[in-house]
C-alpha cells in the first residue's frame, strides 16, 4: 500500500512539472503570436503612407542621388549656389591647407579630373595648389593642363571666372613673369623640382664660397633653405592628397615636406567634390605635434 501511495505521489509531481512546462510554452507561444499580429497591423496601417511617400523626403532623396551622380562635374548653371557652398565648406573647416599638393601616382593621369580638383581647392579658398606626377606628364604638357583648367573654372564660375582666374607657374614663373599674386596658383611639379633642385642649391652655394662671395662658414642648412625658396615665393604644403596604390612620396618635394600631412585616396579618376571635402575634413581634424 506504501509502495503503491509512492508511485501515484511521483505520478502527481511528473503530471504537474508537464503542466507548467504546457502553460509556460503556451504562454511564449502567445506572446509571439500577439507580437506578429501587432506587427502585422502597424504594418498595414503604414503601407500606404510608404506607396506614397513622403513629399519633402522624396525631394531630398532624389536631390541627393542626383547630386550623386553628377558629383564628379562642374554643372554650367547655379554656379554661384555651387561657389557659395564651396565657400562655406572652406570657412566650416577648423583649419585649411594654404597650400596642398596634388600627387597623382597613378600611370595614365586624366587632365579633366585633375582641373576639376584644382578649381575645387581654389573654390575652397585654397591660395596655392601643386599638381605633381612621377613621370613629369603635367609638366611636359602644362598648357593642355592650363587649357582644361580654364575651361572647368569658366564652366563653374561662369560670367564671374575673370575675377578668380589662377595665377598658372611652369618653371617657377607664371605666364606673365610675375610669381607675386593675391591671386590663387597653380604649379606644375615634376621630379626635376625635387632632389634636383637641392643639388643645384648646393652647387650654388659652393660656387659662390669658391668666388668668396661667401665664406665656408656660410654653408649651414638655413642657408641652403634660403636658396632653395628664394626663387619661388610659395609657403610649404600643409596637405598632400595622393593618388593610387604606391606607398611613396614619389620625390615630391623632399626639402618642403618635413611638416606636410599626407592623405592617400585610391584614386584621382572620377573623384567627386565630397571626396576632396572629406580628405580636407580629415586633415582639419587631425593634430599636428610638430616634433613636440
Amino acid at each position: 500500500m506504501a509502495l503503491m501511495c509512492g508511485m501515484l505521489w511521483r505520478l502527481l509531481l511528473v503530471l504537474v512539472h508537464v503542466n507548467r512546462a504546457l502553460v509556460s510554452w503556451l504562454r511564449v507561444r502567445l506572446r509571439s503570436w500577439k507580437g506578429r499580429m501587432w506587427e502585422r497591423a502597424v504594418a498595414a496601417l503604414l503601407l500606404p503612407v510608404a506607396l506614397v511617400g513622403f513629399p519633402d523626403h522624396q525631394k531630398k532623396l532624389n536631390t541627393v542621388r542626383n547630386t550623386g551622380a553628377n558629383a564628379n562635374t562642374l554643372p554650367a548653371s547655379g554656379t554661384s549656389t555651387h561657389r557659395s557652398r564651396c565657400l562655406s565648406d572652406g570657412r566650416s573647416l577648423e583649419k585649411l591647407p594654404v597650400h596642398i599638393g596634388l600627387l597623382v601616382a597613378e600611370e595614365e593621369p586624366s587632365y579633366s579630373d585633375i582641373a576639376n580638383l584644382v578649381v575645387w581647392c581654389v573654390a575652397v579658398g585654397i591660395s596655392y595648389v601643386s599638381v605633381y606626377d612621377n613621370h613629369g606628364i603635367f609638366r611636359k604638357n602644362n598648357s593642355r593642363l592650363l587649357e582644361e583648367i580654364e575651361r572647368r573654372q569658366q564652366k563653374f564660375l561662369g560670367g564671374d571666372g575673370s575675377k578668380h582666374n589662377v595665377e598658372f607657374l611652369s618653371n617657377g614663373t607664371d605666364k606673365h613673369h610675375n610669381v607675386v599674386s593675391c591671386r590663387p596658383t597653380v604649379k606644375v611639379l615634376s621630379p626635376e623640382d625635387g632632389k634636383q633642385s637641392i643639388v643645384q642649391a648646393a652647387q650654388q652655394l659652393c660656387r659662390s664660397v669658391e668666388s668668396k662671395e661667401r665664406s665656408s662658414k656660410d654653408i649651414s642648412v638655413t642657408m641652403l633653405d634660403i636658396l632653395l625658396r628664394e626663387s619661388k615665393n610659395i609657403p610649404d604644403p600643409e596637405l598632400v592628397v595622393k593618388f593610387g596604390s604606391v606607398n611613396s612620396t614619389l620625390g615630391f618635394l623632399p626639402w618642403h615636406i618635413r611638416l606636410t600631412e599626407f592623405i592617400s585616396l585610391p584614386s584621382h579618376r572620377n573623384l567627386s567634390y565630397e571626396d576632396l571635402l572629406g580628405a580636407l575634413q580629415r586633415y582639419s581634424a587631425c593634430q599636428q605635434r610638430l616634433g613636440q
